[in-house]
């Protein structure tokens, strides 16, 4: 079962945001999980995690999620 869209978890111009679920991430471009693995979140293919917001799986591993976000946004404007 996937989880359910958000319509608020991306800012209005696609920009990632701190609420934006993992599986929302991963749906828009798969090759953000090497940023998130590199930061330290192994368990992002855990079936639970892909429900968590950006924000709540930095709580759980110690992460900046505003450095995390603004590193994914930069990622994800240089590959368009």
């Amino acid at each position: 079962m996937e989880p359910e869209k958000n319509n608020e978890t991306t800012a209005s111009a696609g920009r990632i945001t701190k609420e934006t679920l993992l599986y929302d991430l991963l749906q828009k471009d798969p090759d953000t999980a090497e940023i998130l693995m590199g930061a330290g979140m192994g368990c992002i293919y855990c079936p639970a995690s892909l429900y968590e917001t950006i924000e709540q799986a930095c709580q759980v591993h110690g992460i900046d999620a505003d450095d995390l976000v603004e590193e994914i946004n930069t990622f994800l404007e240089s590959q368009a």
